[in-house]
């Protein structure tokens, strides 16, 4: 998604076409969703009719439909987006909350959506038993999706792809003997070494940190042969049904841990902080902080949750002015969004900090790569 919503921010085009639709994960509520789909349609149909010529209008709405028209509903998630143009169609199922909109301009609507992935724990959750292995990809407290043998992102893996059976564990009929158990011991490690291989394959593509669930011992066998045991940020022993019980179930047990994982992030953020103000390569300023975003100086972007600023904003001279009316001419909303954006494109790292850690007297902090 990191990379689409970056190619989508660089696209303009007359119009951009966002469309944003409140979908449903599950029976009966998605038996909702093409409706709640067919309505935004007619509003960009009537929009796009008043407001451009008929050719312009037919070839967005004949992108659209050739898109929507054979959508499977059954694999929402929480928001359907559609950007639409005359040259091309994107649709994304996102797991978040966004107001149903339709937004038509020569941009793509992506601030809100941007917002809320740098504020996101992403990750991956592998699932241990002795009989089987489940991969399960979340962001926060809701699943995006279980990897299964539909995923499109497991097809030519050069290692097993998930989930992952466990057909080679040895037993003997003297299941309480040393040598048995030492046996299931190595037998154990060989398959989680197995599993560890389809994590870190698909791991080299997106690079999200891993939750390991299961029980302790297998949890240690696990983090004795992963060869990337740094990327693990939570290790969770109490969670139930974990071969029978849903997605959804597993990444609800994990909550507690990942909560730890983001305080931990919070208070290491404020250690760089300090650093950073310390080697002189902070920026608290907002005029600086902007400055440094647009020309890709910014290494991180600490920011207040929930903080939001009109200013008015020039580009070519690179400069940012505070404005009290957001509805002013040539007056931005949320000029904060503007600078998480180019963060983000420039390849930096957005960090959103509570509002208890980080005070309204420095909602948003700039450490620069120089």
């Amino acid at each position: 998604m990191k990379a689409t919503l970056k190619s989508l921010r660089e696209t303009k085009a007359d119009p951009a076409v966002s469309i944003f639709v409140k979908t449903h994960r599950e029976h009966p509520g998605n038996e909702q969703d093409p409706i709640a789909l067919k309505n935004q349609l007619k509003v960009v149909e009537e929009r796009l009719t008043n407001e451009y010529d008929k050719q312009t209008a037919t070839t967005i709405l004949e992108n659209i439909h050739a898109k929507t028209d054979e959508l499977n509903h059954n694999y929402n998630l929480d928001t359907l987006a559609i950007f639409a143009s005359t040259d091309d169609v994107q649709i994304i199922r996102m797991p978040l909350d966004t107001k149903e909109r339709v937004v038509i301009s020569d941009r793509f609507a992506t601030r809100d959506l941007v917002r809320d992935m740098a504020s996101a724990v992403h990750y991956y959750t592998v699932v241990l038993t002795r009989d089987v292995a489940r991969l399960i990809e979340a962001s926060n407290d809701r699943v995006i999706k279980e990897l299964d043998n539909d995923s499109d992102r497991q097809n030519n893996m050069e290692n097993i792809p998930f989930p992952i059976e466990n057909n080679g564990l040895y037993t003997t009929g003297d299941a309480g003997s040393d040598r048995s158990a030492n046996k299931e011991d190595n037998y154990l490690k060989e398959f989680f070494n197995q599993v560890d291989k389809s994590v870190q394959e698909l791991w080299g593509e997106h690079k999200m940190p891993l939750v390991v669930v299961g029980d302790a011992r297998n949890i240690s066998y696990y983090n004795d042969v992963c060869d990337r045991p740094d990327n693990i940020i939570a290790k969770v022993s109490n969670v139930t049904n974990l071969e029978d019980g849903s997605a959804q179930h597993i990444i609800d047990g994990v909550q507690e841990a990942v909560e730890g994982y983001r305080t931990s992030l919070h208070e290491a953020a404020l250690g760089e902080i300090d650093k950073a103000r310390g080697a002189e390569m902070l920026r608290t300023d907002l005029q600086e902080v902007y400055r440094g975003a647009f020309q890709g100086a910014g290494e991180t972007l600490y920011v207040r949750r929930g903080y939001m600023q009109s200013a008015k904003i020039d580009e070519k001279a690179q400069t940012l002015m505070l404005a009290d009316d957001a509805a002013a001419n040539d007056v931005t909303d949320d000029a904060v969004g503007e600078i998480i954006e180019h963060v983000m494109h420039n390849g930096g790292e957005v960090v959103f900090m509570p509002q208890d850690i980080m005070s309204e007297d420095q909602p948003i902090a700039l450490v620069t790569r120089y």
